[in-house]
């Protein structure tokens, strides 16, 4: 039974990161990409999805060795301060500079929507989380809203991409105060 709670809780944190991609996305779609663009930055969102929290998966370990109980305060810490910046950065009225979806403007996206990952992958990395759900649930949950957002974008021109990173930074939240209580 633990082990499907913890999958739970890894497919809403990955749902919730992806949300940013899914934002993103849906701001790159009114580019009007063609579908095999989009099914690559799709795969190249997912990539950088994996490799990013497997970076903090990690570091996380390390750190989680290194310094015990207080290492988990700092993942629940980071969990929180992650989701509390995703919620505001809505919040801003700024403009974003659009950024061609290939070559190193893809790549450059990728890192951008991914780096919020590394975080979380360090986070959990310090409470000992199973690696590969992690991986797989990131990069799932990242390639497929990456490829709704460029598509949603392609036919609705930008509707819904505050709220939908408005809504990952709350269960970032959420996550961060629930694992800081279990202390």
């Amino acid at each position: 039974m633990a082990i499907i709670a913890e999958l739970i809780t890894l497919m809403l944190m990955a749902f919730a990161l992806g949300m940013d991609a899914f934002s993103i996305g849906l701001g790159m779609g009114m580019i009007k990409l063609r579908y095999r663009q989009i099914f690559y930055i799709g795969l190249t969102i997912g990539i950088f999805h994996v490799v990013m929290p497997l970076l903090g998966i990690l570091t996380g370990h390390f750190i989680s060795d290194a310094f015990g109980t207080i290492a988990q305060y700092i993942g629940g810490i980071l969990l929180i301060v992650l989701g509390l910046q995703m919620v505001l950065s809505t919040l801003k009225k700024e403009e974003r500079t659009i950024i061609k979806p290939y070559g190193w403007g893809l790549i450059f996206f990728a890192l951008s929507s991914s780096l919020d990952s590394f975080s979380v992958g360090l986070s959990l990395g310090i409470f000992g989380a199973r690696t590969a759900a992690v991986l797989l649930c990131f990069g799932i949950a990242a390639t497929v809203l990456t490829w709704a957002g460029l598509i949603i974008g392609r036919k609705f021109q930008g509707y819904i991409g505050a709220y939908s990173e408005a809504l990952g930074g709350c269960v970032l939240l959420g996550f961060g105060i629930k694992l800081l209580v279990a202390l």
